[in-house]
């Protein structure tokens, strides 16, 4: 896997949303969908608001490879379950997204099961 570069990680962590795909079986792009995102210890981490429901989920778990668009730019990257450091996570949400109703939701159980780092291809 190549890894981010700085620059990437940095415009990542300024960024308020990403856009994420997952790949079909025929190896083209799902819709890429917004989803919120936090970086944790030089990780790239995003979550299911919706839990294991949310269809932009379905999609990057079926194979767990898609893209990722972010400020003009896309990268090719690889979703993999990790709920190494869900507290974290959950305080990264809050310390970038405030405390309101919609970053309780995404750090819930129902969307802390859907904990997923984002790797780059």
């Amino acid at each position: 896997m190549s890894a981010w570069t700085d620059d990437e990680f940095r415009s990542l962590a300024r960024a308020g949303e990403i856009r994420v795909a997952g790949r079909r079986q025929n190896g083209s792009l799902r819709t890429l969908v917004i989803v919120w995102h936090v970086i944790v210890d030089g990780k790239l981490y995003a979550r299911s608001v919706r839990g294991a429901d949310g269809q932009w989920y379905k999609g990057v778990t079926r194979h767990f490879e898609g893209a990722i668009s972010w400020g003009g730019r896309t990268r090719q990257v690889t979703y993999i379950p990790d709920d190494s450091a869900d507290d974290a996570i959950d305080a990264a949400y809050a310390a970038k997204y405030g405390n309101g109703s919609a970053t309780r939701s995404i750090t819930g159980a129902e969307a802390r099961a859907t904990t997923l780092r984002i790797e780059a291809r």
